[in-house]
């Protein structure tokens, strides 16, 4: 079940695309049953992504370094990524 599926366009060149959706069951290896994918693209590069991926789990990719995401709850997953914006947005 879609939660929400939201693209905000924030230049002629960017965009913040907010995607979450609840499973029937938990996507292995994360412990909750939530789908997500929460990216910024700017000139066709993405370069802020949250996401978990079967298999793969909680992980969040800045710029080219991917790291794992200790997913705790919406709320903390939006803080997050929008703390990682600001940081990219600075060192752009």
């Amino acid at each position: 079940m879609a939660l929400i599926r939201r693209r905000v366009v924030v230049a002629p060149d960017a965009f913040v695309e907010v995607a979450g959706w609840r499973m029937p069951r938990r996507l292995s290896p994360s412990k909750y049953r939530f789908k997500y994918r929460l990216a910024s693209v700017v000139a066709g590069e993405c370069v802020v992504r949250y996401d978990n991926e079967l298999h793969k789990g909680e992980h969040r990719h800045v710029a080219a370094l991917e790291s794992p995401y200790p997913f705790s709850t919406p709320d903390q997953l939006m803080a997050d990524f929008n703390a990682d914006l600001v940081r990219w947005n600075r060192a752009a």
